[in-house]
């Protein structure tokens, strides 16, 4: 049955004037069939006893507004996807870095980590790369592959390269002059072995391939009538 055939809803009790029903109260008792569920029920109506609402205690107000703007954290409600990596970068390509301090260097890649960010190594020994994470927008992949079979990574992730933050403390005037004649940016001896690590197994397939040594130590730049666009890397 179609919404065009269906008809209109009738009232029980029509109205004879606007507010006055044809029936009385008595006769539309009878008419609902009230009594039968009445009775039904031990001359009594049936009772459904509410749901408990939960009802929390307003909170109230702070008398004082902070003398500050107290900002407030932004809830990030993104779902973080996997970054793809490019079909052109695989495990032990040399890759052209093209940003950041170590810009034009050749780099071999050794894995994609969680965050999407590539894993990649001078070596260091070659070209003073040394192992750090780089975004894929910022190099270009080359056709020259190494074997990196032998070399172990697993160990290395994000939490590798996250900076140790020291809780700050009040030093004494003896303290802070000894505090400035450290070196801030010192290399735990931990990581310096595994660079050394990485790199000997690397050096072992370098070693290998002619002029591949020379090849990882120069330094990528565009010359005068070079063209970008036709390049083969």
């Amino acid at each position: 049955m179609t919404a065009k055939q269906r008809k209109p809803r009738v009232s029980r009790n029509p109205e004879l004037i606007r507010g006055v029903g044809r029936y009385s109260r008595s006769r539309m008792y009878h008419k609902r069939g009230l009594w039968a569920i009445k009775a039904k029920n031990g001359g009594v109506f049936p009772r459904h006893e509410p749901k408990p609402v939960e009802t929390k205690a307003p909170e109230k107000p702070p008398k004082f507004y902070p003398a500050d703007d107290v900002k407030k954290p932004l809830i990030n409600k993104r779902k973080p996807k996997p970054t793809k990596l490019r079909a052109s970068i695989t495990p032990g390509t040399v890759l052209i870095v093209l940003a950041g301090r170590f810009k034009g260097k050749r780099v071999v890649f050794l894995k994609q980590l969680s965050s999407g960010l590539l894993l990649i190594t001078g070596p260091f020994k070659i070209n003073g790369v040394p192992l750090r994470r780089v975004n894929q927008s910022y190099v270009i992949a080359t056709s020259t592959k190494i074997d990196i079979s032998s070399v172990n990574v697993e160990k290395f992730d994000d939490k590798y390269f996250a900076k140790q933050v020291e809780k700050k403390r009040k030093k004494g005037e003896g303290e802070f002059f000894e505090a400035e004649k450290e070196d801030k940016n010192l290399l735990p001896q931990e990581k310096k072995d595994d660079q050394i690590t990485v790199d000997a197994a690397l050096m072992k397939s370098i070693d290998g391939v002619l002029d591949l040594k020379a090849y990882l130590a120069a330094r990528f730049s565009l010359k005068a009538g070079m063209k970008p666009h036709e390049l083969v890397f």
